[in-house]
């Protein structure tokens, strides 16, 4: 096996130290190996476009063997205003835990949206989660995001600019959040719709 030049370049540096054993060198190698992992990060973390906003936080409790345990829930809506949205719960101790831990949650949850060049959606759509009933309807260039609550919150993130968008059935936020996620991922292009059905958008059109 050959060395690559970058090894070779790295086993060249090393060779030029004055006075080094192969210890040092090591120790060396492995120090430059996690300041370039920890400026990788450093940098994935800058190009991210993610936006985080907190719909709601509750006081909750449960109850054990000593009494009430006392702690926090956040509901956490996470998108990059591109397309993809999704919405975590987080339970922890203190506040800043439980927003942590939402967007977590909200990040392994993402959903895609299909964007129109207008930045609306193709189609009408309604989701359901518990009794959360949402009914999302296209909308024309400069009407903006008429919408309320969290789905609101949740559209916005998505990159939605021109939609309307109407609540159905109960007011809690995190079923109202939930209900929109479904709804967003029901939709379908028409270049997708038709595809599926083996037929030309003339066809699906007419």
């Amino acid at each position: 096996m050959t060395d690559t030049p970058i090894k070779q370049e790295i086993q060249s540096k090393n060779d030029n130290v004055p006075g080094a054993t192969p210890v040092e060198q090591k120790k060396n190698n492995r120090n430059d190996r996690k300041r370039n992992r920890r400026g990788d990060s450093k940098n994935l973390e800058r190009d991210s476009d993610w936006q985080e906003r907190v719909v709601q936080i509750r006081r909750v409790s449960k109850t054990v063997k000593g009494g009430k345990k006392m702690s926090f829930r956040a509901i956490v809506v996470v998108g990059n205003e591109k397309g993809q949205v999704g919405v975590g719960v987080g339970k922890a101790g203190d506040v800043i835990g439980a927003v942590r831990k939402g967007v977590s949650d909200g990040k392994k949850n993402l959903v895609r949206v299909p964007l129109t060049p207008n930045n609306s959606i193709p189609t009408l759509s309604k989701g359901r989660d518990g009794a959360a009933n949402v009914l999302i309807r296209p909308a024309a260039p400069g009407t903006g995001v008429i919408a309320g609550g969290s789905i609101r919150t949740v559209l916005e993130l998505a990159g939605i600019k021109n939609v309307l968008a109407k609540r159905l059935g109960s007011k809690t936020p995190l079923n109202n959040a939930r209900a929109a996620m479904v709804a967003l991922s029901q939709l379908r292009t028409h270049k997708s719709a038709s595809r599926e059905r083996g037929i030309s958008l003339e066809q699906l059109y007419s």
